[in-house]
């Protein structure tokens, strides 16, 4: 008779409470698909509130409508529109605009998806991510490990790491 090494046996294969036999898609929810070109859309309409002076505004509605169902280019597109306007909000601002954005219905959420945000562009750092230019073209990283389009400053004494500067002090309030 053949030896069999009982301790190799996953006996919660067997129960059938277990995970093991249980379809683990019914947990997520079900998304609709998002084209690129709705996400280019969303993100041009938050860049208008942006510019005429609303970023808390852009922010919530950045925030409150993230592009789930999204390919991979869309939801890049999202990460840097996030990220540009991370980097348009001075840091005095950004203590009561949290507290503004948490004390709001659905606060603790839209601060839960912020930090998601905060820790994927920390993810991305410098190397390995694209950008998206004027137009929604994907900008790509060169050789030098700089894209096509140089960052904005807004004031802040950043050097090169500005942009991860600015999500490490978002991430610290």
């Amino acid at each position: 008779m053949a030896e069999i090494n009982w301790r190799t046996i996953n006996i919660d294969a067997y129960d059938p409470e277990s995970c093991y036999n249980f379809d683990l898609r019914s947990l997520t929810p079900q998304v609709q698909p998002i084209s690129t070109q709705d996400v280019q859309t969303l993100s041009g309409q938050i860049r208008q509130l942006m510019r005429s002076g609303q970023s808390e505004d852009a922010l919530k509605g950045a925030l409150e409508n993230v592009p789930y169902g999204a390919d991979d280019a869309g939801r890049a597109i999202h990460l840097s529109l996030i990220t540009e306007l991370l980097q348009s909000i001075r840091q005095a601002d950004m203590t009561p605009l949290l507290q503004r954005l948490y004390s709001s219905p659905n606060g603790s959420e839209t601060c839960d998806t912020l930090m998601k945000y905060l820790y994927k562009g920390m993810a991305q750092g410098t190397t390995g991510h694209t950008q998206t230019g004027q137009g929604g073209k994907i900008l790509t990283p060169q050789a030098t490990g700089f894209t096509q389009a140089g960052g904005r400053s807004f004031g802040g004494a950043e050097g090169g790491g500005q942009g991860m500067s600015v999500l490490l002090s978002w991430h610290e309030k």
